[in-house]
Formats: C-alpha cells, structure tokens, sequence
C-alpha cells in the first residue's frame, strides 16, 4: 500500500466504497495475521505439554504455579474484549473521555480484590465463586442460583457484547460473511480452551496483551499524528460537527461542553460523578471481587505476593484504554466526522446499516484508513486477539462453574476424569448457543449494546456484590439473609431492566417513551440504590434469624481469617469418596491403543492411574494449597506499590477531572 491512506477523503457517500478500498487482501496484512494464528496456537500447544492438566485443580486452577506477570496480563486481558475497542473508542466519539473513567475506577478495585478478597478465597479453600457461598452459608440455594445467574450473564452480556463488537470490526475490514468469520474464531479458540485448561488461557492471554497493547500504541502514534498533537485534538474535536444535520436539535450532533473533564454534573451529566466514584464502585467491586473469570486467575498464583503483584500490574495496564482507545476514537470523529458522527438516521442507516448514530465504527475505520499494510494486519490481529482472550476466559471459567457447581451435583459419584469430560463437552455446548446468538446480535446492532452491557450490570450486579462484601467482611450475616436479599435484589433489579428493554433507550433524536420515575434514574445511581437495599435486607433478615457458630466459620470470613481450629463444615462436600479398592490385586493393565494414546495426550488425561494419596499427604497437600503466608521483603515491596499505584490513580482523575 502507498502512503496516499493519510490522505484518505474524510466524506464518503457510503461505507460499501470504504469496505470495497479496505479489505485486507494484499499479501503482507494476510501474511501478519496468518503468523499470529501460528505463534498462538504454538504458545498454547507449550502450555499444554508443559502443565498438569490431569486434574480439576490443574485444568482450572493451573496446579496453582503462575507468577506475577502472566496473572497480570491475564487480568487486563480477559477484562479488555473488542467490547473495549469497539465500545470504548465509540463511546469516547460521542460524549468524550468520561468514559475513559470507567477503566480507571478499577486501578482501586484491584487492590481491594489483591489485599482483601483473594486472602479469605484462598484460606477457604475454593476453586468457584459460588463454592465460596457455599462454605460461608451452607445450603444449595445460593451456590446453585448464582452458578446459573453467572452462566447466564456470561452468554447473554459477555459473549454477545463481544461477539458483536468483533463482528462489527470483521464486517468492516475483510467483507467477510459474519457467520463465517465468526464460527471460525470460535472454533479456534475453543481448540485451545478444549485441550490447554486455564494455563494454555493465561500463557496466550499474556502474548495476546503484549499484541494489543503494541498495535494500540501505533494506532495512537497515527491518530495524534494525524490531527498535529494533543492541543489541536482538543479544538478540532469540540469543532467536530457533522455538515448534513436536516432539522435535527444541535444538542444532538455537538460535542458535549464537559467533553474533556471525567467528573461531571451530578444531575444533568451523561456518566453523573456520584454515580462514577461510588455507583461504579459497586459494579466494578462486583465485576473484580466476586466473578467467575477475574478471580479464577488470582487463585492459580503460586503464593499471595504473586496475587498481589499480578493485581498491581493489572492496575497500571488499565490507566492505558484512555489513551489508548477513548482518545481515538474522539479523533475518529474529528478525521471522518460525516461518517462518525452522523445524525440524520437515513444517512446512518446508509453509512452503518443502523438509524441511531454510527459511533461504533470510530475505531474499526481508523484501523483501516490510517495504518499501512502489515500494521493493518497486525491491527486486525489485535482485534482477534482481544476478542479470542475474552471468549477464552468465559468459556474457561463457565465450564469451571457448570462442572463444580451444577454437573458435580447431579452426578455425585462422577470421577476426576468424568468431571473434566464434562467441562469439556459444556464448552462445545456454549460455543453452540454462541453461534445461534449471532442473528440476535445482528439485529441488535442500534449501537447501544455497550451501554446496555454497563446498565445490565447495574440491574443484576448490585445484590451479588452486597452478598458477598457481608459474607466477608461481617461474620453475623446467615443463609436467609443471603439467600432473601438475593431475591429481593433480582427482583427490583428484572423490574427496571424489563421496563427499560420494553420501551427501548432511544437516542437524541428519537427519545425513549419510558416513564421518568423508572428510566428517569441514571443506571449508576440505580446500582448505588440497589446496593444499599440489598444491604439493609440481607442484615435485617439475618438479625431476625439465627446466627451461624464461629467454628463453621474460622478462615472464612475477615475476622476468623487467621484463626488455627478445625472448621467443620455446614454441610459435607457433594463429591462422595469413592470407595477403597487398597485391597485390590494389581493387575496389568492392557497397552492402550494408537487412537487411545492420541485422545488422552490431546485432552491431557494420564495413561497411568494416578497414585492414591494417604491421609497425612491429602492434609499437607491442601495446607500448601491454603497457605496465604508471604516473605517479609516481597510483602513490604508489593504494599509500597500499592500505594504509588493509588497515588497515580488521584492524580490521573485530578488531571483529567
């Protein structure tokens, strides 16, 4: 390709000419994204050979032997999806860098999650979430209604956000079939999730971060470059209006006043401040704390300071989506304002094949008029790779949940092996309910799924998150608080959800029917408002009802957390010994056959039975696995970078504030 992309015409009559110009089809990007495909599937193939995926606690926690920096880079990218690029950079085009605010908020919440959290999982023991609950409250209820409340989100926000942000990405790149491109990533990532376990996840994920966070950095070095650096972004953005605005309102298509300040008006403000320090707080606390697919990766660390360390390092990668990937989006709009920033649905619908404005292809269009070839390969790649490590991580973490928490229960004799077959066979299972959501996906492209994604979470995250911060952190709570508050939290939360997709979001131009008293609440103070009753009723109700006895709870919750006494469980664990055949005579066991071999290499199964362990061996084995004790100098070294990390955090929000 020559250089003539930097001159690329910034009006276009429609996307199909764009599409037409764009495809990668010239022998350099297609060279870099095949290389890619290699090299990752060759990282996945050495973490498979290399790692015990034999057992449950190999496949699913990683024998607990990561260190610091691949938890890290996992971290930030089972968080970042293509969700983030699409999202983010289309978020950023229409109101400004606020919703950079929404990356930075979590530089705090990881801390919590390193220092407070991860300590009383590890002490108690768990591989699941819900595990936890379990062992904190006795009973199924809850165990049993989060594993499906989680499995649920996982398919229906998670998947489907990225599914449609990759697909949104795809479409305007290679004028590929959706279908096509998209069974084929899925089917890719799933051969890796399917053999590797949880380390081949994390040791791609840590390649893929590194892809994405190089890709992204040149993109912005063209972006800025582009509009002549960060003074002149700033005028150019605030003077970024379409030239076709018919009779349309100006406050639909001008940029927002506050465009360049996180901290905004609390009443009349999109993303209000209230709502992004402390409504977004609870979401995120909920998100990092408690979900399925972050703390999964703490707990395969090899002790806390590598917990503690990965966390830190989690910390600083989220300061980059900012610059990253809000900011260019913004310029986005300044380079292709027409396209970008459309208002007039006719022209939108002509330009994105949506009526509501055009904002999620800010990122996909930069990608593809401003990078040389080779880079735009690379670009794409990033893209891939973003939305690969994400579907990785739900796929790996959901089949953890359904084995553990649902398939463990149905079949309480299932041995270690049936188990894993399980998880298994429900990853291939996920992957089909994937590929028959992508015509809902499509259909679903009016631009605001992103923001559906964040008000979803307000609605369903809000009562988990109170569960499992008294769980912790006050040891009076009971399962009937629990379990009511629960409830009552779905309850309100369904109820402004349902209303809400009833009525529809509208936009600028065609405003939402829904009745103020229901929608008029920001979706962040609505999370804020449901915390505080799920609160109020699981310590109402536990107060009424009979407290747990201590020794149920030693190294449970925070108070209890160092104590030495035996706890004795609330309820024996589901799985039921399997009987003891030490009696039994050896016997030789046949050569197993070619395909045999094949099967249990690819699936990581031993061909030797594993030795059985005594008692005194099964004790030392989950003391090791428990310990949460750290060496003096690492545990001075990861507090003091806690603090520097806080430190950037205020000064990051004071500067943009």
């Amino acid at each position: 390709m020559t250089w003539e992309y930097f001159g690329f015409s910034l009006v276009r009559s429609s996307s199909n000419t764009t599409n037409k110009d764009s495809v990668i089809n010239n022998p350099a990007d297609i060279s870099v994204i095949v290389i890619y495909f290699v090299v990752v599937l060759a990282v996945g193939i050495w973490a498979m050979v290399r790692t015990n995926r034999s057992t449950v606690g190999g496949f699913f926690l990683a024998g607990r032997s990561m260190v610091w920096w691949p938890i890290g880079a996992s971290l930030f990218a089972s968080n970042i999806g293509s969700g983030h690029f699409v999202g983010l950079a289309g978020t950023g085009a229409a109101g400004g860098i606020a919703t950079g605010g929404f990356e930075w908020n979590a530089l705090i919440v990881v801390i919590i999650l390193g220092w407070l959290f991860v300590p009383i999982y590890i002490k108690a023991g768990v591989v699941t979430m819900p595990e936890y609950l379990k062992k904190r409250f006795g009973g199924q209820r809850i165990r049993i209604y989060l594993s499906v409340l989680s499995l649920f989100l996982y398919i229906f926000t998670k998947i489907s956000a990225d599914m449609f942000s990759g697909a949104i990405f795809i479409k305007q790149a290679l004028d590929l079939n959706i279908y096509v491109a998209v069974i084929l990533l899925l089917l890719i990532t799933a051969l890796y999730t399917v053999t590797g376990g949880l380390a081949a996840v994390i040791y791609t994920d840590t390649l893929q971060t590194i892809i994405m966070v190089i890709g992204s950095f040149i993109l912005m070095g063209f972006a800025f470059n582009k509009v002549g650096g960060y003074d002149n972004f700033q005028d150019l953005y605030m003077n970024a209006t379409p030239t076709v605005v018919a009779n349309v309102s100006a406050e639909c298509y001008t940029p927002r006043p506050d465009s360049f300040h996180i901290f905004r008006d609390p009443v009349s403000g999109d993303l209000p401040w209230p709502g992004l320090i402390f409504g977004l707080t609870i979401q995120a606390g909920w998100y990092w704390c408690t979900d399925q697919v972050i703390v999964q990766r703490c707990l395969s660390a090899k002790n806390m300071s590598h917990v503690k360390a990965g966390c830190i390092l989690c910390g600083y990668l989220k300061l980059l989506p900012m610059f990253l990937m809000v900011m260019p989006g913004m310029i986005s709009r300044v380079l292709y304002t027409d396209e970008v920033a459309c208002v007039v649905p006719e022209l939108c619908k002509d330009v994105c094949d949506t009526e509501v404005g055009c904002t999620n292809i800010a990122y996909p269009k930069m990608v593809l008029n401003l990078m040389p070839n080779g880079l735009r390969g690379l670009m794409l790649s990033v893209m891939l790779a973003s939305l690969m490590s994400s579907l990785t991580s739900i796929f790996n973490s959901a089949s953890t949940l359904f084995t553990m928490d649902i398939y463990a229960r149905i079949r309480r004799k299932a041995s270690e092996k049936e188990l894993m077959i399980a998880g298994r066979l429900f990853i291939l299972v996920l992957i089909g309910i994937s590929i028959a959501w992508i015509p809902i996906v499509q259909t679903a492209q009016s631009g605001q799924l992103f923001d559906y994604i964040q008000s979803v979470t307000s609605y369903l995250a809000p009562p988990i998150a109170a569960v499992f911060t008294l769980a912790i952190f006050c040891k009076r709570v009971n399962e009937q608080g629990a379990f009511y508050g629960l409830l009552i939290g779905l309850a309100i939360g369904l109820s402004r959800m349902i209303t809400e997709f009833a009525y529809g979001t509208g936009s600028c131009v065609q405003p939402s029917n829904c009745p103020d008293i229901i929608c008029g609440v920001h979706y962040l103070y609505f999370g804020l408002i449901l915390f505080g009753v799920s609160l109020i009723v699981v310590l109402g109700i536990s107060l009424m009802t009979k407290p747990i006895d201590d020794k149920h709870l030693y190294r449970l919750c925070w108070s209890l957390r160092n104590s030495q006494e035996e706890r004795i469980d609330l309820e024996a664990d589901d799985k039921i010994e399997e009987p003891d055949n030490s009696m039994d005579m050896d016997e030789p066991e046949a050569e197993p056959s070619c395909w045999r071999k094949a099967y249990n290499c690819f699936c990581g199964f031993e061909e030797k039975k594993a030795p059985k362990l005594t008692k005194e061996q099964e004790a030392e084995l989950k003391k090791l696995m428990t310990d949460t004790t750290e060496q003096p100098l690492w545990r001075n070294v990861v507090n003091a970078n806690a603090i520097i990390l806080l430190t950037v955090c205020v000064f990051f929000h004071g500067f943009f504030g």
